[in-house]
Formats: C-alpha cells, sequence, structure tokens
C-alpha cells in the first residue's frame, strides 16, 4: 500500500511485519512473540523430527494451562497423560533455553492473563500461540492470533510465519452503557449482529467510544471473543488506559524506555479516512444483558426475551438448525430465558477470569448463597493471590461455590473440570458448543455478573435488580 494512502491499525501493523511476499499473495510475517502450552508439544515435535532448534528463544514463552489441574496443585497429577504433557512442556522449555511459567511457577495462569499481566504482550507486537484465544492479546494494538501445530513448528523453526493479509472491518459502538452491561455483553451483541461467521475472513478493529470507555480487562474479553464472529483477530488501538496498565509490569520497557514506547505506540491508530471493507456500527445503550441459549455464540438474546420458536421461522434450514439445538439444549421452544433452570455455575477461561470480572461477580454474590454447586478459577496465580488479598475468595466461598487453582479449567472438557451430561451450566466462557464443557454437557454463555445471578437465583436471571445499591 502506498504510504501516501490512509491506513488501518491492521494496515500498519501487517507492513510493520512484513518480510517478503509470494506470487499467491502469502506474506511471510516476522513473529515478536511466540506462546506456547502443553498442548504445543506437536510443534515441538515436528521441529525435532527436522533436527533443528527453536530459532529465537528468547521470544518464545510457555505456559502450563490447558491441561493442567486446577485441584489438588500439592499433589501428583493424578493422569498419566497430563503429567507426561506437563513433563514434555518443561522438557521442551529447558531444552531450548525458553521460559516458562511452570505449574508450580507464582506466575502460572492461563496463557492470555499470563502475556498482558506481565507486560509481555505490548502494541504493535505480532503474536502468535497455538490457541485460537490468541487474539485476546490484540486489546493492546497488537497483531495476535492463533496457529495450527505446523504453524508452531514453524515458528518454533524461523520465527517467521506465512499469512495472507485478512479484510478489515472496523466495529465501532458509542453510546454509554447502562449499569450492569459488561463488556462479555457487548461482544454477544457484535456476535448476535455480524453471526458466527459474518467477520470471516477479516480482522476486526474496534472503536468508539463506548469501547474507549472500556478498562483493558474489558477489551481483552472483547478481543477474545472476535474469532467467535469468525474473525481472523480482533484488536482496540493503544490509548492512555493501555499505557497505564502496561507501566512497571516486568517484561515492559522501564524508564526513558518506556516513555519512548509510549511515543511510538501512540502512532498505531488508524488514520483518518482510512478505509476498512465492511463497518459495523451498535449503540452500547441500547444492549441489555445476554445470555445464549443455543449451541453457537450467536445465539444470544437479551436476559428479558424468549428463545426462538423454530415453527415460527419461514427458513426451513434455519428452522431445523432451531429444532436440533433447541433438543440439545433441552429447551421448550418459546421459553422465556428467565425460566431456565441452570444445574450449576463456572466463573473463569481466558474470557473472564481476570480481577475486574471476579470483582463483578464477587459483587453480587456478597452476603448470598448460590443455589447451585459451582467453581471459580482464577486467571492466573497472581490473581487468584490479589483476590484473596481482597477477600474474594471468601465471597465465593461463603456463597457455596469453590475457589481453585487457575488454569482453562472448565471452559473445555480436557482437564478433569466437567459439567456433566445433560447438566446446564451457566459460563463465563466463550463457547457454547456441543459438549465443549463436556459430553452432552449444556452451556450458556454470559458475563462474570450474570453467572452470579444464575447462582442465586437458580435460574438464568437479569442481574441488575441484583446491584441496586451495591458497587458493581
Amino acid at each position: 500500500m502506498p504510504m501516501s494512502e490512509p491506513q488501518t491499525l491492521i494496515d500498519k501493523l501487517w507492513s510493520a511485519h512484513e518480510i517478503t511476499r509470494r506470487e499467491d499473495g502469502a506474506a511471510l510475517l516476522w513473529v515478536d512473540r511466540h506462546y506456547v502450552h502443553e498442548g504445543s508439544f506437536h510443534g515441538f515435535s515436528q521441529m525435532q523430527a527436522r533436527g533443528r532448534t527453536v530459532a529465537e528463544p528468547s521470544l518464545t514463552f510457555g505456559v502450563a494451562d490447558h491441561y493442567v489441574p486446577t485441584r489438588g496443585r500439592d499433589r501428583k497429577i493424578p493422569n498419566p497423560e497430563i503429567a507426561a504433557m506437563v513433563c514434555n512442556l518443561e522438557k521442551n522449555a529447558a531444552d531450548n533455553h525458553i521460559s516458562l511459567f511452570g505449574l508450580h511457577d507464582p506466575r502460572q495462569g492461563i496463557v492470555h492473563v499470563v502475556g498482558p499481566e506481565q507486560g509481555l504482550t505490548l502494541p504493535g507486537l505480532l503474536i502468535v500461540c497455538g490457541d485460537s484465544h490468541t487474539s485476546t492479546h490484540g486489546a493492546f494494538g497488537a497483531y495476535a492470533f492463533g496457529i495450527g501445530a505446523s504453524e508452531v513448528a514453524h515458528v518454533l523453526m524461523t520465527q517467521t510465519i506465512w499469512q495472507k493479509k485478512p479484510k478489515t472491518m472496523r466495529v465501532t459502538v458509542d453510546g454509554v452503557a447502562a449499569p450492569g452491561i459488561a463488556a462479555k455483553d457487548i461482544a454477544l451483541a457484535i456476535i448476535a449482529r455480524v453471526h458466527a461467521d459474518g467477520a470471516q475472513g477479516h480482522a476486526i478493529e474496534f472503536a468508539g467510544s463506548a469501547i474507549r470507555a472500556l478498562s483493558m480487562e474489558g477489551r481483552l474479553t472483547l478481543c477474545n471473543l472476535s474469532i467467535e464472529a469468525g474473525a481472523r483477530c480482533g484488536m482496540v488501538a493503544p490509548d492512555a488506559t493501555t499505557f497505564a496498565y502496561l507501566k512497571g509490569r516486568p517484561y515492559a520497557p522501564k524508564g526513558a524506555a518506556f516513555e519512548q514506547a509510549v511515543e511510538a505506540w501512540t502512532k498505531l491508530t488508524s488514520d483518518p479516512r482510512a478505509a476498512f471493507d465492511r463497518d459495523v456500527t451498535l449503540d452500547a445503550g441500547g444492549i441489555a444483558p445476554i445470555v445464549t441459549w443455543g449451541t453457537t455464540p450467536d445465539d444470544a438474546l437479551p436476559i428479558d426475551a424468549t428463545v426462538p420458536d423454530p415453527a415460527r421461522e419461514s427458513d426451513p434450514v434455519r428452522a431445523q438448525y432451531l429444532r436440533d439445538a433447541l433438543d440439545y439444549m433441552g429447551i421448550a421452544p418459546g421459553k422465556k430465558l428467565t425460566e431456565i433452570a441452570v444445574d450449576r455455575v463456572f466463573i473463569g477461561s481466558c474470557t473472564n477470569s481476570r480481577i475486574e470480572d471476579l470483582r463483578a461477580a464477587a459483587a453480587v454474590l456478597a452476603g448470598r448463597v448460590s443455589k447451585v454447586p459451582g467453581l471459580v478459577s482464577p486467571g492466573s496465580t497472581l490473581v487468584k493471590r490479589q483476590a484473596e488479598e481482597e477477600g474474594l475468595d471468601k465471597v465465593f466461598r461463603d456463597a457455596g461455590l469453590e475457589w481453585a487453582e487457575s488454569g482453562c479449567s472448565m471452559c473445555v472438557g480436557i482437564n478433569g473440570d466437567l459439567v456433566p451430561s445433560g447438566e446446564r451450566c451457566a459460563s463465563t466462557t466463550n463457547r457454547n458448543f456441543r459438549g465443549r464443557q463436556g459430553p452432552g454437557a449444556r452451556t450458556h454463555l454470559m458475563s462474570p455478573a450474570m453467572v452470579a445471578a444464575a447462582a442465586v437465583a437458580g435460574h438464568l436471571a437479569d442481574v441488575r435488580p441484583l446491584l441496586a445499591g451495591r458497587k458493581a
């Protein structure tokens, strides 16, 4: 793109990392940060089979998070396969001189929580990880996306990756969100608007006054969920909120170097009149607390709505989808969302497990008792420690919920934290696919405060009356 033409933030990040381009349009991009976890062993195995080593060990960081148990950390991992994966990660990190936030490291946590809180995730970087929700890191104005096992191996061996440039989409959310409306509600409203594949082939830039009003935690939630709209990644241009969050982080620049970095980061914005391939706008003031009812994240509705009735759908394909989704979820057509009982709740995952998320849930649960069992898994050991210093763990325990260690936990049923088959879970996670939280599990996505409201009510519920007179 000629430098005289206005550029989007996406254009600027792409051009800053492009090394060369093939005839088919794919570009070789430099990778600034490569995050790996215990599930990345396939990439290491491919590298080792070729007799290669990690090209840039100082730019690769390991985290144990996906498969690790969140209970009994003081004991040996009971599952031998998971134990072997954790040991394999430790060996790969040691053999290749990679920094590792291992299972017993005081900085351990979910990779998409650890990267930002350690100051490893910075504006302007290109970041990859063998996990689809790497889009989370785009909240800092980084170009961040998930990659597959063969790509993990390529990055390990070369510190580069081949990619075709995505189209650009700007999602502008202006206005002031009402009390009780969280970033999760905004994200689900966007997904419901554009649908689960509406942003396919695009990189999303989130803009507007309502986005600027979000904390870094909120922006991380928003970018985390961008791929649930089909996007390749999501990002927010860095600003004073970003810089304040990063200042003093362990791996962030220090002193004069930080001030110089801020000067450069400030330029990471879309130019006026920069053209996007698609523009979408929403009014934050019109967004209500949202929950999902079906088996994809775009099956999302305001809490005061009713689930769809296939009999009223004119499109036979859509009607069949509705019947199948409602059958799996065990919900009668036309049922009020607030009449849907839940069996358990979960607060955690790379979407909503940061300190702000825990505070929001605790604000609802304080002095109240959950009518159903539930699990709270903080996003990192540092978040867990801070929550305990603030007394949030006591709020959760007093409400009857289990306070666990950090990890991906009940977001994905691969680590022992499962929703039993047929049970319904109000969850802060990112996907409500069939069996995502365990075989036969039924998942309803919502914000941490809304999960707390469901816990107190025993059914899907509007959090706003429960927040009256309380600090959310």
